[in-house]
């Protein structure tokens, strides 16, 4: 975790009016959100991504509400399974298997291993966002949240990262990978964990993960056009599958057809 999002959140607090987070209760959560939410699922993504193409690490990231109907539904009273839901849930786990059977059937050992690590942190996502419900109850702000959050993490991985990666020894980066840095700093972390804890206060844990939707297509897209990356004929197919369980899950796109139907 760079210290950047950080930064980011703390020179916003006095724009906004918004204080710091107060009290040992709201800092041992904001800690445990960061430990699940960042420090977890960002090292197991970025180790996964040595070995997963682009656009495959997406797809197993859009099963991130996949595991969150199922978390949601052991520890809240407000977010229990549907049918519906629980449909989508098996719809995505096909999915899923569709992606890595093969690989683990032909001995690609580095594969399922990675993928396992990708499924290990939207599963740790999953959990990060039932527990996160919690700070509309103590009294802690989206702002609040999300400055606590990235400083936790930044706290945890500074030192990680100094003995693993020892920063000294290498090379100066390039002012184009400065401003990749500040753009995921300032944009994809501090911004948009602002939005993630508002829309977590208001949606719900489950409807804020189905954006993770989103995810795989951008990536394709992205990875197809830039790095010339190719998905096989199964991480479509396991796409496909995904996307019908998150519809299944959200339930609207059924509702307006059994309308439809019925009108």
């Amino acid at each position: 975790m760079s210290p950047s999002p950080r930064r980011c959140c703390w020179a916003a607090l006095p724009l906004l009016g918004v204080a710091p987070p107060r009290g040992s209760r709201a800092w041992r959560a904001i800690a445990m959100m960061g430990l699940i939410n960042n420090v977890i699922p960002f090292t197991l993504i970025v180790w996964a991504q040595q070995t997963l193409p682009s656009g495959l690490a997406s797809i197993l990231n859009a099963t991130t509400p996949l595991w969150t109907v199922l978390v949601a539904h052991a520890f809240t009273r407000e977010e229990r399974a549907t049918p519906g839901k629980i449909a989508g849930v098996l719809f995505g786990f096909a999915g899923v298997a569709a992606m890595m059977g093969a690989d683990i059937l032909g001995g690609a050992a580095a594969a399922g291993v990675a993928t396992a690590a990708m499924l290990a942190a939207t599963f740790s996502y999953a959990c990060a966002g039932v527990f996160g419900r919690r700070f509309r109850a103590i009294g802690v702000a989206p702002m609040q949240a999300a400055l606590g959050q990235v400083t936790a993490s930044a706290v945890v991985m500074l030192p990680l990262a100094l003995v693993i990666d020892r920063p000294w020894g290498l090379p100066a980066p390039s002012a184009a990978t400065v401003a990749a840095v500040l753009g995921l700093a300032g944009l994809s972390t501090a911004a948009a964990y602002v939005l993630y804890f508002r829309i977590l206060a208001l949606a719900g844990a489950v409807n804020l993960v189905l954006v993770t939707f989103l995810i795989p297509v951008s990536a394709i897209l992205l990875g197809t056009l830039l790095l010339d990356e190719a998905l096989a004929p199964r991480h479509l197919a396991g796409m496909a599958l995904i996307a019908a369980g998150l519809a299944a899950i959200d339930g609207r796109a059924l509702a307006y057809a059994s309308r439809i139907l019925r009108s």
